[in-house]
């Protein structure tokens, strides 16, 4: 596995898997199986009403605890100092840990400097190891790390090699915060990576698929990449990516590859707004 220092000292690895989208009856086998494959980092989120499985695949796995590096966010039904508290709280409760490694907010909407504020006392007090934001694009990522005390460690975007959100990338320096890449493959409405034939003729040069390629890059850029699937056979293809590296002109060729930079999703788009909030707020 291969590691990125997190602004605080902090090593996080840059493969992990996600359980976004994952059946709650089906987290428990499925954080199992990605951890006897070799996963130490695994994401969820309040929003994912999976926290109890992964919580239960990480106790009975009989991996030490530190060895496993625990994402979840906080998401807009709780956000507020005092309901961000609470739901940490009950967070902590459903993972069956007395701490978690790395916090988002999972949205840029409500009370998100209340919830701030609630994640700043939690990593005082050593319940986080680690916070940052999710889905906070460039503008509003530049307002919110403006005001805040503890700059966010981390910034949750779709990212993929169609997707390299290039854009936000001088903004995030500014406050040494990391990439991290929901939709690695794809998702939300990029499709094509699998079946890409720059990534496949790319891939055929190390014996690997296109898929694998696409993650390499990821992690050769320095970009967290979480890739979920619900079988163990491509969870372990996904992981087998730190055999090879990928030349300076591979990089570069990968890099030409980009369509809409910031992602399918228009989180400033007033529609999608409402819609988050009325229907989740």
């Amino acid at each position: 596995m291969q590691y990125t220092t997190l602004s605080n000292g902090i090593q996080m690895p840059l493969l992990g898997y996600g359980v976004f989208q994952v059946p709650p009856q089906e987290a428990e086998r499925c954080v199992a199986d990605a951890l006897s494959v070799g996963y130490r980092l695994i994401d969820t989120a309040q929003a994912y009403n999976n926290e109890e499985g992964v919580g239960a695949a990480i106790a009975k796995s009989g991996i030490s605890r530190e060895d496993i590096f625990l994402v979840t966010k906080v998401w807009i039904s709780n956000n507020g100092e005092a309901k961000a508290a609470a739901s940490i709280g009950e967070s902590l409760r459903k993972l069956q840990t007395d701490y978690i490694d790395l916090l988002l907010i999972h949205q840029a909407y409500g009370d998100v400097f209340g919830s701030w504020r609630a994640m700043e006392k939690a990593y005082n007090n050593g319940k986080v190891r680690a916070i940052g934001v999710s889905n906070f694009q460039a503008a509003r990522f530049f307002d919110f790390a403006h005001y805040v005390d503890i700059k966010p460690m981390v910034n949750q975007l779709q990212c993929n090699v169609l997707v390299q959100q290039t854009g936000i990338e001088p903004i995030l320096a500014e406050t040494d915060t990391r990439l991290m890449a929901w939709g690695p493959l794809g998702g939300q409405g990029v499709d094509g990576i699998v079946k890409n034939e720059t990534l496949a003729a790319i891939g055929a040069k190390y014996g690997k698929s296109a898929a694998q390629v696409a993650l390499r890059w990821l992690t050769e850029c320095g970009i967290v990449a979480i890739p979920k699937s619900s079988h163990k056979e491509r969870m372990a293809q996904n992981f087998n990516i730190f055999d090879f590296t990928l030349t300076a002109d591979e990089m570069q060729l990968i890099a030409t590859l980009n369509e809409h930079d910031e992602g399918l999703i228009n989180f400033q788009d007033p529609q999608f707004v409402k819609y988050l909030i009325e229907t989740y707020g």
